[in-house]
């Protein structure tokens, strides 16, 4: 439907009615008007969600514990009060022996205090869990977490009694140590810390930078 404008005069001095249409209306309203600034819309970008590495560190360490599990108890019926069995000549061999100490069968009186220790280990690697984001932190604490568990379950289960248990110890290296699984992971795990504290990355996936 035309809609009137406004009448201007033409040459003979009569009033010429203009006739626009809705379109045209509307066209010069959505036009911007001349030296106006543009409105540019921001889009944030969008944040990086972390991910927690529980489960990587939780099957890591099930993993080291039931491979130390799994291997006490097959060198406790097999080799146990046997001959040793050489792997590498006299440089590494299977022999079972009870340790009560800690490695290199220090601290034979103290095993109700490494036991303590196993536990403390074990609380504190749960409580950095709650803000795990680096996958490499969550392999080196699930090593230590699965070989403390296995370490502290011999404390527990084994005689001569609760908390008193004597580690079962197989894999003998010439002027070394007895030691097992466990053992093994605890230092792996310990080492890789050590690695990734050096490098300057945190549990959190932060990196910090010494000045």
């Amino acid at each position: 439907m035309p809609y009137p404008r406004r009448r201007q005069p033409n040459r003979y001095g009569h009033a010429e009615r203009i006739i626009s249409t809705q379109g045209h209306q509307n066209a010069e309203a959505a036009a911007p008007a001349s030296g106006e600034d543009e409105t540019v819309e921001t889009v944030e970008p969008t944040p990086v969600v972390k991910k927690r590495r529980i489960g990587v560190l939780l099957s890591v360490a099930l993993l080291a514990y039931l491979l130390d599990l799994g291997s006490k108890l097959l060198v406790v019926s097999q080799l146990e009060h046997k001959d040793a069995i050489r792997l590498i000549g006299d440089w590494v061999q299977l022999t079972v022996i009870r340790n009560p100490g800690a490695a290199f069968g220090m601290g034979a009186a103290l095993t109700v205090v490494f036991t303590l220790i196993a536990t403390t280990v074990i609380v504190v690697i749960i409580r950095l869990s709650r803000r795990l984001y680096s996958l490499p932190w969550a392999i080196a604490l699930g090593l230590l977490l699965g070989g403390a568990f296995g370490n502290l379950t011999d404390r527990i289960v084994r005689s001569p009694g609760l908390f008193r248990g004597a580690v079962v110890d197989f894999i003998s290296v010439k002027h070394f140590a007895v030691f097992n699984l466990a053992d093994s992971a605890i230092v792996c795990g310990g080492i890789l810390v050590v690695l990734l504290s050096f490098l300057g990355t945190n549990p959190d996936g932060t990196v910090h930078r010494d000045k």
